[in-house]
Parts: C-alpha cells; structure tokens; sequence
C-alpha cells in the first residue's frame, strides 16, 4: 500500500473509532448508549411543579441556575442562592438564603412548595435535550426548560 493510501486509511480510522465505541456499546436487547448532558452553568426556567400529586404552574418569574458548588435563582417571588453539591446526576442543596418580600398568596404557596422541593434531601436530575426533570426524595418534581437568552 502506499503511503498517499495508508494516511489515508489512517486518518479515517482516527474519525469512526470513536464512532464505533459510542454506537457499538448496544447489547443484544438493542440497549441504546446515552451521553449525560450537563445541568450546571445553564439558565433554566421553572415550568411547573409537582408536589404530592398535584402540579402547580410556575410564575414567569420562576427560575434555576445551578454551578458547581452554587444554586440561585427565584423562586416566583423571592430571589434565592444556596450551596450547590453536584455529583454526576445527584444534587444536593444547602439552606436556602433569600430575600423577603411578599408577593399574592398564590405565588408565595408556589414559591414555599417549590423551596422545599429544592431541599427535601438530594435531587436526581433528569435531562433531554433542552429540558430538565428535578425529583426529590418524595417523589415530588421541578419541571424546567432551558431558558431563552435574554
């Protein structure tokens, strides 16, 4: 072979191995490889909440931004931050630290059920694409969507 050709076949190679290992991970019930996409350092409204059962819609204000060792955000009334632990898809925050203002009964029910759906214990985070499902320990969930750039 020659030179010209062995580059070539080379350099293909370099491009499909990776390829190959990311689709060739399939067992023989055809069990799809998926690729974890992050959560942190991402805006993310909050769509709805789901809290024993029963789904609120979230005030427009309602959003969530999580780093590496912080969360903040607003809960649909109150500005937030807490200690942020993230470990693959397990989150964990600390106590909330908020500002006090007070908005309509409606929104202040959304904004304590949705505080303590952020800390009753740690959070498995589910992504798809450009959306995000929280769920706590019981079993409650923060529904959220990538939020538009501003």
């Amino acid at each position: 072979m020659n030179r010209y050709k062995q580059r070539v076949t080379l350099a293909v190679a370099a491009v499909l191995v990776p390829f190959t290992v990311a689709c060739g991970g399939e067992t023989g019930d055809s069990e799809a490889v998926s690729v974890r996409q992050p959560v942190t350092g991402i805006d993310w409204r909050v769509d709805s909440i789901t809290v024993g059962g029963t789904t609120r819609q979230a005030p427009a204000t309602a959003r969530l931004r999580i780093d590496d060792d912080k969360a903040s955000g607003n809960l649909g009334c109150n500005r937030f931050s807490a200690r942020a632990t993230v470990r693959g898809d397990r989150i964990t925050l600390g106590d909330l630290r908020t500002t006090r203002m007070a908005c309509g009964k409606e929104r202040m029910d959304f904004e304590r059920a949705f505080a303590r759906s952020l800390t009753t214990g740690t959070l498995i985070a589910e992504r798809d694409a450009a959306k995000l499902t929280l769920t706590n320990g019981d079993g409650d969930r923060v529904q959220l969507s990538r939020s538009a750039p501003e």
